[in-house]
């Protein structure tokens, strides 16, 4: 699951970031709306945290052109605005909740949990499987036959990518933006070295799967020879 958070507040934004990587989402952060709808064009979001008091205006008014571009986004306004009349104004532009600051922390997980439940229904995430290898998506685990393959949180995404494109090659540029979001401190070395990471824990844990180099493509994950 991939949040967005849209603070300008920069402490409170990399707060908001750290513990939400801890409870197991990938995050990204914006400090405008401009910035928020780019990243919105570039990736998939399963939910926004929005504040209202930005640089570029009140985040509700951007409620309406996430929605344009991502139909089924679930938003969080997060704001020190808590005047009831507000909170009314922010679900009729579209929000799915409102907090208010200061908020609990394992509130706001509670309520992305609970945002995301509805989103999915009752339905569990499905299990992505080529060869003995497994992801569970709702454990966020994965297992070669019945065995756990212990992966950290970045590789584990890096394997979610591929498996979900089957046998088709994933380019780096979708692969950076899935794992490390809109990082701009990142490398494009920190890629190779994440794969070949990950090709020694497959390769340890007899997998039956390599991770292919498609020059001037990307990668691609695939079964291998008996």
């Amino acid at each position: 699951m991939r949040i967005l958070i849209v603070e300008d507040d920069r402490d409170l934004s990399r707060l908001l970031r750290r513990r939400l990587i801890g409870a197991g989402y990938a995050c990204d952060k914006a400090g405008t709306m401009g910035e928020a709808l780019e990243a919105l064009r570039q990736l998939p979001y399963d939910l926004m945290l929005l504040d209202r008091r930005l640089p570029d205006g009140d985040g509700i008014t951007a409620i309406g052109r996430s929605r344009g571009l991502q139909p089924a986004l679930n938003i969080i306004v997060v704001s020190a605005i808590d005047e009831s009349e507000e909170k009314v104004h922010g679900f009729d532009a579209g929000a799915d909740d409102y907090v208010t600051k200061p908020f609990n922390g394992a509130e706001l997980l509670a309520r992305i949990r609970a945002r995301l439940r509805q989103k999915e229904g009752v339905k569990t995430l499905p299990l992505l499987v080529v060869g003995d290898l497994s992801l569970d998506l709702d454990a966020r685990r994965a297992f070669v036959g019945e065995a756990p393959l212990d992966l950290n949180r970045r590789e584990f995404l890096l394997l979610e990518a591929m498996m979900r494109r089957g046998d088709c090659v994933v380019t780096r540029e979708e692969l950076m933006g899935q794992i490390y979001g809109f990082d701009r401190a990142v490398s494009n070395g920190a890629l190779d070295t994440l794969v070949s990471r990950l090709r020694k824990s497959l390769a340890g844990a007899g997998a039956g799967v390599e991770i292919l180099l498609i020059r001037g493509r990307g990668y691609m994950l695939t079964e291998t020879d008996g």
